[in-house]
């Protein structure tokens, strides 16, 4: 309805692209980044012509934000190069160029042919597909109409051109932003086949925007699902992470249990959105991110993998000791198994699984508050990372709150006041120490001089 309204009013023919001016959308030069705007002027006034791009228009039309701005042009790679001072072409399934104004990268991409139009090309590399549909290469150049067609959602398909400050509009993006709604560009069973981590995007993007999706766009995710094991681990764990880490990872969780994009598709997910015991202390760990990325402090990649499956360890850890097995043992061996299995579909990196480890490992000696025991655990590296950690689960409930109270004051006192605070070690651990003191005196004498 509106899009019809706005086409009689600018008098345009059905498929032909909206031209917008400021007057009309209220998005001005000034709101662009430098990097982005140097860009697209080097670019213009080498008779090309360039427009920011994607999500960066969208955000500013949100009122949010953007992080990042990318800009779109006719431009080749090999012309766009040697246009700045500092240039790198990238890329391999999608060829582009990154383009370094001071300490901004502007990711620059030349317009793109969609499926349907990559038959002719001018000597280019052809689109790639596997038998179901995914495209694995794609350097297929052409027209900026083409371009906006292969753009996944409506919203991201505005091209904003500083010269004029107009929006150029092929899908009906800024009405669609105006009715608060997300829409895919094209038949959606098609796009999700082209790339199934579309359907990822669809449900994170709508979440974190505040929009819903269309009923077109909805409909074949669940059918569709399956298509997400094809996917490389490395994609998804690149997708995942966003996810997570959008400020609005709750919401984006609950709405891939809406949609089906759970049950088998990543284990991950049937682990955070179906563990009843560990219920509080995910929902604890997400509200807690969330609140991070929404005030600008940093957040830990590994810290929050850590805490989303530490109740697939701790279950894990627990069934090995009912079998006999030693507790720390056990708990390695717990490590691995859940690790190994997450792995297979999600390439969390050696770095972040490394820490993961090193966070778990360090939970059941919390437990011990002996002299030489916490001192060694206090002066470990990842130690504030795994107190955390720690006081995580003490507000869930799931250790008593008298540890994370205890572990707190303690890192924080004087010498004095922590050789106060240091418990007897137990029996056990005194005998111990009795017989190795023994076994290493001098003969005839005891284990300390006179």
């Amino acid at each position: 309805m509106i899009k019809r309204f706005i086409r009689r009013v600018f008098g345009l023919r059905e498929g032909a692209p909206l031209r917008i001016p400021r007057s009309k959308h209220g998005l001005a030069r000034e709101a662009i980044s430098h990097g982005a705007l140097k860009v697209c002027d080097v670019l213009q006034d080498a008779g090309f012509s360039a427009y920011v791009v994607g999500g960066a228009v969208r955000d500013l039309l949100l009122g949010i934000e953007p992080k990042d701005f990318d800009v779109a042009t006719d431009a080749r790679p090999e012309q766009i190069k040697p246009l700045y001072r500092r240039a790198l072409i990238i890329g391999r399934r999608f060829r582009l160029v990154h383009v370094m104004v001071g300490r901004e990268t502007v990711e620059t991409s030349t317009f793109r042919a969609a499926v349907e139009d990559a038959g002719a090309t001018e000597g280019e590399a052809q689109r790639v597909q596997d038998e179901h549909g995914r495209v694995l290469r794609d350097n297929v150049f052409g027209s900026q109409a083409e371009d906006a067609r292969r753009r996944d959602f409506t919203v991201n398909a505005l091209y904003f051109d500083p010269a004029s400050e107009s929006i150029v509009d092929y899908h009906g993006g800024l009405a669609d932003l105006k009715k608060r709604v997300l829409r895919v560009i094209g038949d959606p069973a098609t796009r999700y086949r082209e790339d199934p981590v579309r359907m990822l995007r669809a449900v994170r993007l709508a979440a974190k925007l505040g929009l819903t999706l269309d009923a077109a766009t909805r409909a074949p995710i669940r059918r569709l699902a399956p298509l997400m094991e094809r996917v490389p681990p490395a994609r998804l764990f690149d997708e995942m992470l966003k996810l997570l880490l959008s400020g609005h990872a709750s919401a984006c969780l609950r709405q891939l249990r809406d949609e089906g994009l759970h049950h088998g598709v990543l284990p991950l997910l049937d682990v955070i959105l179906e563990q009843p015991l560990g219920e509080r202390f995910v929902t604890l760990a997400l509200a807690q991110t969330d609140e991070r990325v929404r005030t600008d402090r940093p957040v830990s990649p590994a810290f929050l993998f850590a805490a989303l499956l530490w109740h697939e360890v701790l279950a894990t850890w627990r069934a090995r000791e009912k079998r006999g097995e030693r507790a720390i043992p056990a708990l390695e061996a717990a490590m691995d198994q859940v690790l190994d299995t997450q792995c297979e579909k999600l390439a969390i990196t050696r770095r972040l699984t490394a820490t993961m480890r090193e966070i778990w490992g360090m939970q059941p000696r919390f437990e011990h508050r002996s002299s030489i025991r916490a001192q060694r655990l206090l002066e470990a590296p990842r130690f504030r990372m795994a107190y955390d950690f720690l006081a995580l689960r003490a507000a869930s409930g799931e250790v008593p709150a008298e540890f994370e109270t205890w572990w707190r004051a303690f890192q924080s006192a004087d010498a004095p006041t922590r050789k106060a605070m240091l418990m007897p070690e137990s029996g056990p651990t005194q005998k111990r120490r009795r017989r190795r003191r023994k076994k290493t005196a001098p003969a005839g004498g005891t284990a300390t001089p006179a």
